[in-house]
Formats: C-alpha cells, sequence, structure tokens
C-alpha cells in the first residue's frame, strides 16, 4: 500500500510546488516541471510513491489574456515525458484534486467551461507523461443550487459528455458538506464513475448512516480489478488556535484536518479493512509530508505488522 500527501513539500521548505508567479512574469510549464522532477527525487529519497500535484502546474491554463499558455503543453512534450518515466522509475503514483471552483455540475455555463477547460488540460498533462488509468484527477460533485437530485443529473449529464481521455482519469469524492458517499454512489451506478472514499467526510456528512466499512468496500469495488483504488484518509483538527489577523481564537469545526494524523485511528481503520481489496491511501494532513514520515515512524512502534505492509 502506498502512502501519499498533497502538493505541498514541508520537508523541503525551499522548493516551490509549480510556476506561482504573476502572468506578467511569463510563468511557464518547464519551470513547474523543473521543480516537479526536483520533488520526485525528494520522495524517492524518503520512500514515498504516492503525490498530488498541484492544479496549477500548467500556470494561468485559465487566464482569458494568454491563450498561447495551451501551447506550453505541446512546448513541454520531452520534459512531460521524461517526468512520467522519472515517476514511473520511482513507482510514484501521481495525482491532481482541482480546487471546489471546478464544477461540473454548475448553473453558470461559463463557471462549467472553465471547469471542462482544466480537466482537458490536467487529463492532457496526464498523456504526455504517459501516465495511464491509476493517475487520477479527484472531482467533488459541486454545488447543491437548485435541487440536490438536480445537480446530481448535471455532473452525470456533462461527465458523460466529456471526452473519454479526459473520463479515464477522473475519480469522484464524497466530500463533508453537500454530497455523502449516498450521493456519489448515485452517480456512480448512473454513469460507472470510480469512486474515492473520504473518512473524514464520511464522518461528518453521512445522513444515512452507512457504516464506514461498507461504503469503504462499495468504493474500492466501483474501482476496475486491474487498478488499485485510493482513499483519503485524515483526522479532524482538535486544537484551538488564533484567528488570524484578530485577537480571537477559533475553534475547531471537526471538518478541518489535523496536522498530524493519529495514529492509532488509522491503525484501527486499516485493520477493518484487512479482508477488502488492496488501495493507496492519501493523507490529507496540514503537516503534509512530515505528517507521513511521522505516521511511518508511529505504526513502527504501536502497529508494526502494519508498519509492514506501507510503501
Amino acid at each position: 500500500m502506498r502512502l501519499g500527501f498533497p502538493v505541498r513539500v514541508y520537508g523541503c521548505p525551499n522548493l516551490p510546488s509549480h510556476d506561482a508567479r504573476h502572468w506578467a512574469d511569463s510563468p511557464h510549464l518547464s519551470v513547474s516541471l523543473a521543480y516537479l522532477r526536483d520533488i520526485l527525487h525528494y520522495l524517492h529519497a524518503n520512500h514515498i510513491h504516492m503525490y498530488r500535484m498541484h492544479e496549477r502546474l500548467a500556470p494561468h491554463i485559465l487566464h482569458p489574456e494568454l491563450p498561447d499558455l495551451w501551447k506550453q503543453i505541446e512546448e513541454c512534450a520531452i520534459e512531460l515525458a521524461a517526468i512520467g518515466e522519472l515517476a514511473k522509475d520511482f513507482e510514484v503514483r501521481l495525482s491532481f484534486h482541482p480546487s471546489s471552483a471546478v464544477m461540473l455540475n454548475a448553473l453558470n455555463e461559463e463557471q462549467v467551461s472553465r471547469s471542462v477547460t482544466l480537466l482537458r488540460a490536467l487529463a492532457s498533462l496526464f498523456e504526455a507523461m504517459n501516465l495511464g488509468p491509476d493517475a487520477v484527477i479527484v472531482l467533488h460533485v459541486g454545488g447543491v443550487y437548485d435541487r440536490p437530485t438536480n445537480s446530481r443529473d448535471r455532473f452525470i449529464q456533462r461527465y458523460e459528455k466529456l471526452p473519454q481521455a479526459v473520463r479515464r482519469h477522473l475519480a469522484l469524492e464524497n466530500d463533508g458538506r453537500r454530497f455523502s458517499f449516498a450521493d456519489i454512489q448515485a452517480i456512480h451506478q448512473a454513469c460507472g464513475i470510480r469512486l474515492v472514499f473520504d473518512t473524514l467526510h464520511h464522518q461528518v456528512l453521512n445522513m444515512h448512516d452507512i457504516p464506514t466499512h461498507q461504503a469503504l468496500a462499495y468504493c474500492l469495488d466501483t474501482w476496475p480489478e486491474d487498478r488499485v483504488p485510493k482513499v483519503h484518509f485524515s483526522t479532524p483538527r482538535s486544537e484551538i488556535r488564533p484567528l488570524e489577523g484578530t485577537s480571537h481564537l477559533k475553534v475547531p469545526t471537526w471538518e478541518e484536518h489535523s496536522d498530524f494524523v493519529n495514529p492509532f485511528e488509522f491503525a484501527a481503520f486499516m485493520r477493518s479493512a484487512r479482508e477488502l481489496r488492496k488501495f493507496d491511501v492519501m493523507l490529507e494532513a496540514k503537516a503534509r509530508d512530515l505528517a507521513l514520515i511521522k505516521l511511518r515512524q508511529d505504526l513502527d512502534k504501536f502497529a508494526p505488522e502494519l508498519a509492514h505492509e506501507l510503501a
């Protein structure tokens, strides 16, 4: 089983996740790929085999005044292929998780168009890296708008209109505010999209009281037998902390990710899933790679039989 983390690398704080310069400074995909190459070497040195890339790896891809940025994917064909080969050599599984602004079910057609454009770009990056369907773009359903059922139906209709080259990389995740496991289950049954189970979201949004084990098993079985499912795992933040820019304190909402992963909760989750098919785990913790490294150390101490199963 592979463990992964998203975007920012804290163990190498001077290493950016992408070229974040202002559009006027001519950001370029080639710069982002140079950073990504260094990140892959960092992952390899620390025996980490899964990583979520920044959705803006191709900088300002949606900027209305910079249509030439689309050409950067073609310009960087050699670099993209080399990055894909390096990821394969290091056995690193790559993924994207676009922001909540990407909504296939939006009422605003312009927002839908921008969402589709970004998904096409991310899928094009995977294709240029020669990465197969295990390289996934994880989506949420989107907004509720008029009615939840209508919103689900719009997602299904627009998903089915996407090019096959995009759909082959997509997966759908339950969220913690609008669309629960039951909702994404209904969407899968209608269109067949793979499902990514998020443990914390299921804890905070589960109106039908579906057991975690049952929901997890269902999500895993939506993946083809020759593909490795992935799961998002996190534990809720419990600390009180200063509210930025004020003298007030912020109380946790339980939807927020903790800085580090509670090893006892992780061990209990993994033990409960022993008889299910194998899957990879994206750790959604604020401390990113540091949280992953500490979890491995904690499991060595508190759950050594699980530590041996981690890659």
